[in-house]
């Protein structure tokens, strides 16, 4: 979840009200957020990661200003127009098809309004962004270029360019291969022949998106005027970010300027900062909270979460924010009811009926495997159900197979359900590389594999200078003797474990589960530098 980290002075200034230190530490994470530490003035602050409009001192100060009842309501900016125009060329449109832009003038570049809109802007990248993938934002100074601007794809071995951080001109190309942004995000274009760039009338490069600015547009401690340029493939992703961007500047008393967007016969002003609409009933709020709210203290509610809304009829009518990208469903708007509520008003309840549980029909089996784990050495792990198919299929060399994909991840680490345990565990060690050897750890969990069903399989990893075919062969027999009888085991060809040291347990003429040792390649792609061995094994085929 991001980290905002931000000095109280700042914060008491950008919220225009006087609040104690302990009152703000207190109250803050009501909103949504754990506290992460206190450090004299400097105060860090965990936020849910569905609230990117948080990821910033701004953006917390604003939502601040309305939770504490300073000023309750939707926050409305002003905003003026201008004839900075930014034309979409055809050939982007199956590279990166979307572009917004905005004009912010009179800025005043502190020290803490550059850190945090550097931070934000990362932020962005990383998650309503998928690390750029989705969203890439562009932060100019505006003077030394002349619109009206082309956003466009070219050959990337056609155009150079001086960009932010070196002092040679290098072709895009070279970019990709030489400079440290090109080499991280080389891979968000590796199947296009032609890449995006934005440049002015003159042919001067603003952007390389999603990759680097040039360093003509480079932002000082002396820019008053900025332009911004986001792009991306999602449209809406691309707005959320710019009016979180811009709105942000605006709390720091910048002012905003609309920008025309050409896209074809397609005309657009952005930024679109209009709140959109949806209705709410006391009715559907209080089925959900199992409360007796009436529309009067529902607006209330809402209000000190920074909407405006009102009663229309039997409907409560609302006002969004146009930079909550969290808001998706009516219930969204209820769960900011309670927000605003306060959980901390909410009374508990007594039992209503009395019942008994009772142990699921395999747990039993389950505890029994997780003893025999422990009584061989191994600790157990609890990982997450959701990885990605760089760790559960490239990272062994295993073709892709099917797999439950997730529609929107919140980024590139969370994009489907894992099919297997031990990649999981291989992160573990990954991460507890500096810790002393050996390790050994094992997790009886849940996976989803190609009948889409949810699996429970059990796995071990162990790590050691001296693990060992044999040595995991032992550890496989031990497990399996209290568990299954009459298998037998076959010699595997897994392109993720040393060839001749894998074995298939085979239960009534069906493959149930392996173990081996871990290849090399396998072992140097979780940047692990002893030897692994490994076992796993579906527990729904034998009981």
């Amino acid at each position: 979840m991001p980290i905002v980290t931000f000095d109280y002075n700042d914060f008491i200034n950008l919220l225009g009200h006087k609040i104690p230190k302990e009152k703000l530490i207190e109250k803050l994470p009501m909103i949504g957020a754990d506290l992460d530490k206190v450090e004299k003035d400097e105060i860090s602050v965990e936020f849910f990661p569905d609230r990117p409009d948080l990821a910033s001192v701004e953006g917390v100060a604003r939502a601040s200003r309305a939770f504490f009842g300073f000023s309750t309501g939707l926050k409305k900016y002003e905003i003026k127009k201008s004839d900075v125009t930014i034309n979409v060329d055809s050939s982007v449109k199956k590279v990166r098809p979307y572009v917004v832009t905005a004009l912010i003038k009179n800025v005043t570049m502190t020290d803490e309004l550059i850190a945090s809109l550097m931070e934000l802007q990362e932020k962005l990248h990383f998650g309503l962004g998928r690390n750029r993938k989705k969203v890439a934002i562009g932060v100019h100074n505006f003077e030394p270029v002349k619109p009206p601007f082309t956003y466009k794809a070219v050959d990337p071995n056609s155009v150079q360019f001086v960009p932010l951080g070196k002092v040679e001109s290098m072709t895009m190309s070279q970019i990709l291969k030489k400079h440290e942004k090109g080499i991280d995000y080389s891979h968000i274009l590796e199947n296009f022949s032609k890449h995006p760039l934005i440049v002015d009338s003159e042919n001067n490069v603003l952007s390389y998106p999603p990759i680097i600015n040039g360093i003509l547009t480079e932002v000082t401690p002396f820019t008053t005027d900025i332009f911004i340029d986001v792009t991306g493939n999602d449209n809406d992703a691309i707005n959320y970010a710019l009016n979180i961007v811009v709105t942000a500047l605006a709390e720091r008393g910048a002012q905003i300027y609309t920008t025309i967007v050409k896209d074809g016969d397609k005309t657009v002003i952005t930024p679109d900062l209009k709140p959109v609409g949806k209705k709410l009933t006391a009715g559907y709020v209080n089925m959900i909270l199992g409360t007796k709210l009436n529309e009067k203290q529902i607006i209330n509610c809402l209000g000190r979460m920074g909407y405006s809304a009102k009663k229309i009829g039997s409907f409560i009518h609302v006002d969004i924010p146009r930079w909550r990208a969290d808001i998706l469903h009516n219930i969204d708007l209820v769960e900011d009811v309670a927000v605003g509520f306060g959980y901390d008003r909410f009374t508990t309840d007594s039992l209503k009926e009395l019942t008994f549980g009772i142990e699921l029909p395999k747990q039993g089996f389950y505890d029994g495997l997780r003893d025999i784990m422990i009584g061989l050495g191994f600790n157990e792990v609890t990982t997450f159900t959701i990885s990605n198919e760089n760790v559960e299929f490239k990272k062994l060399g295993l073709p892709k197979t099917k797999r439950v994909e997730i529609e929107n991840p919140i980024g590139e680490d969370f994009s489907c359900l894992r099919v297997s345990l031990i990649p999981s565990l291989l992160k573990i060690l990954n991460e507890n590389r500096h810790h002393p050897l050996p390790q050994q750890i094992f997790e009886l969990g849940i996976v989803v594999e190609d009948g889409y069903k949810n699996m429970h399989n059990l796995a071990f990893v162990k790590i050691d200078a001296k693990a060992s075919f044999t040595e995991c062969k032992s550890i496989a027999e031990a497990v399996l003797r209290d568990s299954v009888s009459n298998y037998h085991i076959e010699e595997k060809d897994h392109p993720g474990f040393v060839n001749g040291r894998c074995a298939s347990i085979i239960l009534k003429n069906k493959k149930i589960g392996f173990y081996g040792e871990l290849h090399p390649k396998t072992i140097n792609e979780f940047q692990l530098e002893h030897p692994i061995i490994g076992f796993e094994i579906k527990l729904d085929s034998i009981n």
